[in-house]
């Protein structure tokens, strides 16, 4: 008998299991479907708590992951949101479901335009997508409420950091490349404060200006 994850419901599932209690959070990775952020050969396997290989040394981040860092933000709706690494969006999608808008930079210009078309054909509208250096993040629209790094380095960089609104909230894998923290920060009077790890995971490096060179190698 073949139990691979086949709908949405499937990964709900697979997200509650994991220990996701928001239920905004479900009901937005049950109507956004993983399928139309995924490349063609890998759609049968949308619907499984996997990371999908999208090309150029990148990878999609694991749902389940994904929900974990996403609920560490502890969005309520009303927030601005800065994400960096779009991807090819699904993640995108879901901040977008649960905010009121989304800035969102990706570094590779072919896979921005793949995650533009996805997000359009599924009506996203509150996601405003740029093509650049995430690693300064995106100063002119700053400061965000809320901020997600979907890629890994030591620490958290200067811009970024300087990027989230008082009493706002940034969450980063914290390590090299490959063998992570991934830690909730908490803007406070005295700067940024590391809150708590969510969890540990593997991430891609956070490649630019403030984070590994771009020509160093990427981590699968």
């Amino acid at each position: 008998m073949n139990s691979a994850p086949r709908k949405p419901e499937d990964l709900v599932r697979a997200l509650r299991a994991a220990g996701i209690r928001d239920e905004r959070l479900l009901e937005a990775v049950r109507t956004t479907p993983r399928a139309g952020f995924v490349p063609a050969e890998q759609v049968t396997a949308a619907y499984r708590d996997v990371p999908i290989s999208i090309g150029q040394g990148q990878v999609t981040t694991q749902p389940s992951l994904s929900a974990m860092m996403i609920e560490g933000l502890g969005l309520g709706g009303s927030e601005h949101v800065l994400e960096v690494g779009t991807g090819l969006g699904f993640q995108t999608a879901l901040l977008a479901q649960l905010a009121a808008d989304v800035v969102s930079i990706e570094m590779r210009p072919d896979i921005a335009r793949e995650a533009r078309a996805n997000l359009a054909r599924q009506g996203v509208r509150n996601v405003e997508l740029r093509v650049g250096d995430g690693s300064g993040g995106v100063p002119d629209r700053a400061p965000y409420d809320a901020v997600l790094v979907s890629a890994a380095f030591p620490e958290v960089p200067a811009p970024l950091a300087a990027q989230v609104r008082p009493g706002g909230r940034l969450v980063q894998p914290i390590g090299p490349g490959g063998h992570e923290e991934v830690v909730c920060f908490e803007h406070t009077a005295s700067g940024l404060r590391r809150s708590r790890v969510l969890t540990l995971a593997c991430f891609v490096r956070l490649q630019g200006r403030y984070g590994f060179p771009p020509d160093d190698a990427e981590f699968a």
